[in-house]
């Protein structure tokens, strides 16, 4: 099989093309011809070195892919040769609460992952997609999708019609809140730095766009846009000072998902604001299989499309790491696996 290998945490140019013998299933697995892949921040950290997960290298990159099973073993009853699928970040995270033991086989960084036209995925660890969604729409959703979902629904406890949300920056996880939020009847409010990009999300239904840069006190634009109620949710991709703000932005009793600190260490949490406002507070790892499956009835029920920026041939994976490091995409980046 053809595939990429990350030979070490030393940069991009460690990502070198490889062959590899084409697994064969044992009974608990399947095989995946995969068909696309998509990026996520976490992948220029471990190329970088600056992630803090157990990689283990040589390593196949990439958490999130999609494509055809074809071939399953014995003892697999969930999907079988022909169906579209997409692994699922944390192989062994099916159902429940998050547990220390995921983090053993999660795709891209302890276990390889899917930056390969084949990927021997566990048989309880991928789910099909909806079928309105082509290969590479697919392949975005097993991080930023479903790590957006557990933010806003599952650990909130829920998104109701006329909640407000905050998003922040327009990279995937903000992106698919910013669709989830609308899909529930949500109002959704984004903040960026980019104004190009605060115009896209309004035409995909923001209801507030505010520059960052241009308003530095963003935190009251934002409390502004909801008539100085606050925002009900909150999803923190990126830390450091932003934090402090966010939670500024909160109305009484709301929730705010840390997912990201993209903005290096830094951004703790006000305790004082949390305890005299009754704030909640969840720590968000993306999420598990039951996570994946309710969010996939949510998208096929609404049409959803996931936002892709850009797409890019296998063999140009690398330029694809480029490009997605320089974060001007808006939504997604994915790579077309011949």
């Amino acid at each position: 099989m053809k595939c990429y290998e990350l030979q070490g945490a030393s940069g991009f140019d460690a990502l070198k093309p490889a062959e590899r013998a084409t697994p064969k299933p044992g009974p608990h697995q399947v095989l995946v011809r995969v068909r696309a892949a998509s990026f996520n921040y976490r992948d220029v950290m471990i190329a970088g070195g600056g992630y803090a997960g157990r990689a283990k290298f040589p390593l196949i990159p990439l958490s999130d892919g999609a494509g055809d099973v074809v071939e399953a073993g014995s003892a697999v009853t969930r999907v079988k040769p022909g169906d579209k699928v997409c692994g699922i970040f944390f192989q062994r995270w099916l159902v429940g609460p998050v547990r220390a033991d995921i983090q053993d086989a999660a795709l891209g960084g302890t276990t390889d992952g899917m930056l390969t036209d084949h990927a021997l995925l566990d048989g309880e660890g991928v789910v099909p997609f909806p079928a309105h969604l082509s290969y590479e729409e697919a392949a975005t959703l097993p991080c930023a999708a479903v790590t957006a979902w557990n933010g806003l629904v599952e650990a909130s406890g829920g998104i109701k019609p006329g909640d407000a949300v905050l998003l922040l920056g327009t990279g995937g996880v903000s992106i698919f809140g910013l669709q989830f939020a609308k899909a529930a009847g949500a109002r959704a409010i984004v903040v960026s730095t980019s104004d190009q990009k605060l115009e896209k999300a309004r035409k995909l239904g923001a209801n507030a766009a505010i520059n960052m840069k241009s308003e530095p006190e963003w935190q009251d634009k934002v409390r502004a846009a909801t008539d100085g109620r606050g925002v009900d949710h909150v999803l923190d991709v990126t830390g450091g000072e932003t934090t402090g703000k966010a939670l500024a932005s909160m109305r009484p009793g709301g929730h705010i998902a840390i997912i990201g600190a993209r903005s290096g260490p830094g951004g703790e949490l006000d305790r004082r604001q949390i305890l005299q406002r009754g704030l909640k507070v969840s720590g968000i790892n993306v999420g598990s299989r039951a996570m994946f499956e309710a969010m996939n009835r949510a998208i096929a029920a609404n049409g959803l499309k996931p936002v892709i920026d850009r797409s890019f041939p296998f063999r140009d994976a690398l330029a694809a790491y480029r490009e997605f490091a320089t974060g001007k995409h808006f939504g997604k980046v994915v790579i077309a696996i011949e």
